[in-house]
């Protein structure tokens, strides 16, 4: 597989979604104006508290990584058999776990997050894209994103089960992005502790709405966590990150309130959409990824209203949305779209 170059995001809106800085530069407008809905990140993210004054100036230590940690555990119920280990943001392991294994074949399973197959690319791995899990099957390590990025697919726990012990014959990995799975808890396989060989990643950048702290989770073999966290390198997560995190994971009430919102939030934003004609490919109760042949039109369209949503380059005739944060937000995209089947009629 040819590792693709990474975009520019001083000239292209890059490989993923939230450059408001570049389409500010292109279509103009200030911050305020947009309304950008080209990620996956929960619009009404969790209501971080006032941090004390120590957080900021010490170093953080290792009970506070033990705590986010823990906190992770509990709230994924995670098995005493396997470690959890706190990651600055999901992207940090994904950048490492590569590092952490002999030349291997690996097959990332469907379109999915991009980072991955460069990941392991650039780490000497021999990659490719596998069309589904069972076209999985050869590769020494197999990465699936569970509900997958961009289209929201769902792998069912068995034929994820299924791979793992097929993977396992051959002292194989299953590596299992569980980014979005927050609003679908019973899809996780982080409760699993059966299969020693399977690695998931978890983020409360997208569901908690706290990307910026940037605070992953690597749930894994007890054997891994050791060398896992010497390749992370000491304070390799903020102690202002750790706190959030910890305070934002331990909120059960906040948690259980969101996921009713965002599966209501989820099924307007897919009416929304097939009312405008879009064909859905698929969602998640955080993003919707639709398919029109104008879309190109569409979402050049949206850009001249100061509205962001997510373009596929490989992909020219889907469009990904994600929520709306506002009644007026998502009355701005009910009139944007009013205003585009005006033009095109």
């Amino acid at each position: 597989m040819t590792v693709p170059p990474r975009a520019s995001i001083a000239t292209t809106e890059g490989q993923h979604g939230g450059n408001l800085s570049w389409a500010m530069t292109a279509f103009g407008g200030i911050a305020d104006q947009w309304l950008d809905l080209s990620t996956g990140i929960n619009p009404n993210g969790y209501p971080v508290p006032e941090m004390p004054a120590t957080v900021w100036q010490r170093l953080p230590d290792s009970a506070a990584f033990t705590q986010a940690e823990d906190a992770a555990r509990k709230i994924f119920g995670v098995p005493s058999a396997k470690a959890v280990v706190v990651t600055a943001g999901t992207q940090a392991a994904i950048n490492v776990l590569p590092r952490m294994r002999p030349h291997s074949r690996v097959a990332v399973v469907g379109k999915t997050y991009s980072e991955h197959a460069l990941a392991w690319a650039q780490a000497g791995h021999e990659v490719r894209e596998a069309e589904s899990l069972t076209d999985a099957c050869s590769a020494e390590v197999v990465v699936v994103v569970n509900p997958n990025n961009p289209d929201g697919r769902v792998y069912p726990r068995d034929e994820l089960c299924d791979a793992a012990r097929a993977l396992s014959a051959r002292d194989g990995t299953l590596i299992v992005d569980e980014a979005f799975a927050d609003s679908c808890p019973d899809e996780s396989l982080a409760q699993d502790g059966q299969y020693a060989n399977i690695v998931i990643l978890r983020s409360v950048g997208k569901f908690y709405g706290l990307a910026g702290i940037r605070v992953g989770f690597v749930i894994c073999p007890s054997a891994l966590a050791l060398p896992l966290r010497q390749l992370l390198g000491p304070w390799s997560v903020t102690g202002p990150s750790l706190a959030a995190c910890t305070v934002a994971l331990n909120d059960s009430a906040w948690r259980d309130d969101t996921r009713r919102r965002l599966f209501d939030a989820g099924r307007r934003l897919e009416q929304t959409l097939v009312a405008a004609n879009l064909t859905l490919v698929g969602r998640t109760d955080l993003f919707a990824l639709t398919a029109t042949p104008h879309a190109q039109a569409l979402w050049q369209f949206l850009a001249d209203q100061h509205i962001l949503v997510r373009r596929f380059e490989q992909q020219p005739l889907w469009l990904r949305f994600g929520l709306p944060g506002s009644e007026a937000g998502w009355q701005r995209l009910h009139e944007a779209f009013a205003s585009f089947a005006e033009v095109r009629a």
